[in-house]
């Protein structure tokens, strides 16, 4: 399986934290999460493309690591 990897190639690991490299708007809510949020604790899921975690506005979010750097 291929690792995890954010959009700089930094490998993400279970309990990294995360922030967003833009504005992401979620499916579902009329919430926008802005540049620079970051999402603690996430967990990875059997897609190497995604990752799952919770913000403050939203709890299991998934959210796709090209948006994604290392916090």
């Amino acid at each position: 399986m291929d690792a995890t990897k954010d959009s700089n190639g930094n490998i993400l690991k279970d309990g990294d934290s995360v922030s967003l490299i833009k504005d992401l708007k979620v499916k579902g809510t009329s919430t926008t999460l802005k540049r620079g949020t970051v999402v603690k604790n996430i967990r990875l899921t059997g897609n190497p493309a995604e990752v799952e975690g919770n913000t403050k506005q939203v709890k299991g979010l998934v959210l796709k690591t090209e948006f994604l750097k290392k916090a």
